[in-house]
């Protein structure tokens, strides 16, 4: 690997199968040796059952307020997909680089190795802080237990970029999303007799359709943000799961659900109005018999809202050239960096998203120069 390539780091790390039901403790491993062997010390944070890790570095003085580079460690399968050649053999053909990982996020995180190996020849006046995270595609886990660390900094960043593939765009805002899970229990029973039990399943579909019509009203809320190319907050049921055989009154009937929320938006009092409807449904249902239903929340991060005349928006744009882009439709650890350091948090890296979680999964050669020139100008800044 030459220290100063972008392109040849990518293609060590793409070799890593990161895929978030796989360990990340290679690739944390190959991060580490990379930077120590150039006299950069790590900080390891590991996952509760130690088999995986976040890391972060701090380049420079360590009482200053530093800018971070944060990218995670993990990526989506490949099972099902029709690849044109091996995903985690990286090919470059026709000015593009091709693998699993490529645009989100492995690229930048080669942008983010390429610059701490130059900026040791500098003296800077602030820190340069590197964070990899693991398991971001399964709902921003990994990155969690890092940021309580990073809090223990002497200083507070002043900025933290998140490289997303944005086409190097600077992106100020995304959705949060809440994940849940609601479980039916009904009463089972001999399905000659449809009222000796109660019916999970159909209990199921009654919560399902007042989800339905809670969906439908937040999309002619006034709660709305053309920012984004979808100006509402939506709901979504993904999956559903009930019943063991059709001559059976199913006890239990569970599916999964997504809220994905704007900015201005209270995902507590919408789960609310959930909760008070799917009640009205057990209580309906309930009569003489034991029927419940649970509604729980797996997961949550929040949206993301840096305002455009932040400083350090304005202190990006003047760096880069770069212009501000559309919100993000997709969710990303920005605003888990702004809510719980309390610094500004911008979503900029190279690739498209359209490129993402897709077979032959691929990103500009030139989006990875723009990044190196951007990290270069970055450094430039922070530098005595």
């Amino acid at each position: 690997m030459r220290p100063h390539d972008s392109l040849s780091i990518l293609r060590e790390l793409t070799g890593f199968r990161t895929v978030s039901h796989n360990s990340n403790l290679d690739l944390i491993g190959f991060i580490e040796r990379t930077l120590g062997g150039v006299g950069i010390g790590c900080t390891i944070v590991p996952s509760a059952d130690g088999r995986k890790a976040s890391l972060f570095s701090c380049i420079g003085p360590p009482d200053g307020p530093g800018v971070i580079l944060s990218g995670h460690t993990d990526v989506v399968p490949v099972a099902g997909q029709d690849w044109s050649s091996d995903p985690f053999t990286l090919r470059v053909d026709g000015g593009r680089a091709f693998g699993r990982g490529a645009t989100d996020m492995k690229a930048f995180l080669a942008c983010m190795l390429r610059i701490a190996m130059i900026v040791l020849r500098r003296t800077l006046a602030k820190p340069l802080i590197l964070a990899f995270s693991y398991d971001e595609e399964i709902g921003c886990v990994g990155v969690r237990p890092m940021l309580a660390a990073l809090d223990r900094l002497p200083r507070r960043p002043q900025l933290a970029i998140i490289g997303e593939p944005t086409g190097m765009e600077l992106v100020l805002g995304h959705k949060g999303k809440v994940m849940g899970r609601v479980i039916c229990k009904g009463v089972g029973g001999h399905s000659s007799d449809p009222d000796c039990g109660v019916n999970a399943v159909e209990m199921a579909s009654e919560v399902i359709g007042a989800f339905t019509r809670e969906k439908a009203a937040l999309r002619v809320s006034e709660l709305c943000d053309p920012t984004f190319a979808v100006p509402f907050t939506t709901i979504h049921v993904g999956a559903i799961s009930g019943g063991e055989a059709l001559n059976i009154i199913p006890e239990t009937c569970g599916f999964d659900f997504e809220i994905r929320t704007l900015p201005e938006a209270d995902p507590d009092d919408i789960l609310g109005r959930l909760r008070i409807q799917a009640g009205i449904v057990a209580t309906r249902h309930r009569g003489r018999h034991a029927a419940n239903i649970e509604i729980a929340v797996l997961n949550e991060y929040p949206a993301l809202a840096t305002p455009s005349h932040e400083p350090a928006v304005s202190w990006m744009r003047d760096l880069g050239g770069m212009s501000v882009g559309i919100n993000a439709a997709f969710g990303t650890e920005a605003g888990l960096f702004a809510r719980e350091l309390n610094i500004p948090a911008i979503v900029c890296g190279p690739g498209s998203v359209a490129q993402a979680h897709k077979p032959d999964e691929h990103v500009a050669l030139e989006q990875i120069a723009m990044c190196d020139r951007f990290l270069d100008r970055l450094t430039d800044a922070i530098a005595i």
